[in-house]
């Protein structure tokens, strides 16, 4: 009886495990909104950004924690983490970081697949669509830049918006929406659609 209720006073002593999970989970919240880092474009140019909004990106996420166990016996607590992102023009990162502060405001909505809609302001929010109708050269960089810092958000929305561009087309129509030039001879252009006739019955 008596070891019963010591290991009951030891259990009731202690926090529901649940709550200090939240507790910690919101200190480390609250930790990223005031910590700050520097994203660092392939022209060197320097974006300080919160690191909450920083880690939206796998990679930088990743970077982050490595050099945050290197310096764990660095008295400079002060100092900005520089995240070097070499793949990444200046005004693509812009763009990038503008997509992640405002998904922290207003976080996307999930992407249907198929898309329900060949318009944009259709599947997400009116800031969203803005946001991506760009030139091609740069929906095409962001694609990129968010595959190469895994932010699967902007991923979802950049090739969304690319599958929205081809949807309902026909193959012409999506050579000229992208420019692409035909390869083939009128008779073998022919020849491969009658092989692939089943594709367009099914």
């Amino acid at each position: 009886v008596r070891s019963t209720f010591a290991l009951f006073c030891v259990v009731s002593t202690q926090p529901p495990r649940s709550q200090a999970t939240m507790s910690e989970a919101a200190a480390a919240a609250a930790d990223d909104d005031t910590t700050k880092v520097n994203l660092v474009s392939k022209e060197g140019d320097s974006f300080e950004v919160s690191a909450e909004v920083a880690k939206m990106s796998e990679l930088v996420k990743t970077m982050m924690d490595e050099d945050g166990d290197d310096d764990d016996d660095d008295d400079d607590d002060d100092a900005v983490a520089e995240i070097p992102l070499p793949n990444v023009k200046a005004s693509v990162l812009k763009k990038v970081i503008d997509f992640c502060e405002h998904h922290k405001a207003e976080p996307m909505t999930e992407i249907e697949k198929p898309l329900k809609s060949a318009v944009m302001a259709e599947v997400v929010q009116k800031w969203y669509a803005d946001f991506v109708n760009v030139e091609q050269v740069l929906l095409f960089e962001l694609i990129l830049a968010a595959n190469y810092m895994d932010i699967k958000p902007l991923l979802d929305l950049t090739c969304a918006t690319v599958a929205s561009m081809i949807k309902g087309k026909t193959p012409e129509e999506i050579r000229r929406t992208f420019n692409i030039a035909n390869d083939f001879s009128p008779e073998e252009e022919a020849q491969v659609r009658e092989e692939n006739k089943w594709c367009e019955e099914a």
